[in-house]
């Protein structure tokens, strides 16, 4: 009886031996090492050129506020259009639009009349954090805690010196600003700029700040992150009456842009 017990005894000690072996690599697993700014850089780059290089046409709808505010004065105007973004046959992108009303009233355009436009929102505006811009920006990776790994990675940039700076650099001005990446897709969730001397208007310049949010778009069996929303302000500097130009853009409603055709018999 007593060899009996010794021998389940022993039994029990392999079981649970061999419980502790299969659970190692679970543990090795959770206690990977969290990436570095490098591998994080050298991600986004790869979805940059995932995105530049496989992004159909496409089109969506665009909603935009654009407003002044002059001293007690306040002038706004909101503008619905069709957005699009067609490739060259040279392979760069370019946007356009398509005004379907301007405060409510139908129209017809393609300029959004102010009192304040931003353009560019889908060329190369991640390109900031990426890579190939460390010629041009300073690069700071916020601690990752472990305990929080779901949360975003958060990446902070600031331009370089003039004297540092060359010809390929997306950001040809003073600035800095943080994005916001998600560790499990390593994609840009949201982008947050500040430019002291920006020109916003000619012979006017002064702080400019601008935040987008990207969500994920699917367009012909592929996922691509696209803006969803956006916020712009630009305060101008030396000015005797406080002025602030505001820009906010919604973006939904995203399809592939298709042209379809067919041949119509001579009667």
């Amino acid at each position: 009886m007593e060899e009996r017990c010794q021998t389940r005894h022993h039994r029990l000690q392999i079981i649970l031996l061999l419980q502790f072996t299969a659970a190692l690599p679970l543990a090795l697993a959770q206690q990977a090492p969290p990436p570095t700014l490098d591998e994080i850089l050298l991600r986004l780059e790869e979805n940059l050129n995932h995105y530049d290089k496989q992004v159909p046409n496409f089109f969506c709808n665009e909603h935009v506020v654009s407003s002044l505010s002059y001293g007690q004065k306040h002038q706004s105007t909101v503008t619905d259009s069709v957005f699009r973004v067609v490739r060259t046959s040279s392979g760069v992108l370019t946007e356009s639009r398509e005004i379907k009303a301007v405060n409510g009233t139908p129209a017809n355009g393609e300029h959004v009349g102010g009192p304040a436009i931003l353009n560019g929102v889908f060329k190369g505006g991640l390109d900031v954090v990426s890579l190939r811009q460390k010629v041009c920006m300073s690069y700071t990776l916020q601690p990752i805690e472990p305990a929080h790994s779901d949360e975003p990675y958060i990446i902070q940039f600031t331009t370089l010196p003039n004297t540092q700076r060359r010809s390929e650099c997306v950001l040809r001005e003073e600035g800095a600003g943080r994005v916001f990446v998600d560790p499990a897709t390593m994609q840009v969730t949201r982008m947050e700029l500040r430019a002291p001397h920006h020109g916003i208007n000619s012979g006017e310049a002064g702080v400019w700040y601008i935040s987008i949010n990207y969500a994920p778009i699917l367009l012909v069996g592929q996922t691509f992150w696209m803006p969803t929303a956006l916020t712009s302000t630009a305060t101008p500097s030396d000015v005797y009456t406080p002025t602030v130009y505001s820009f906010s853009a919604r973006y939904t409603d995203y399809h592939k842009l298709e042209v379809t055709s067919h041949i119509v018999p001579p009667q």
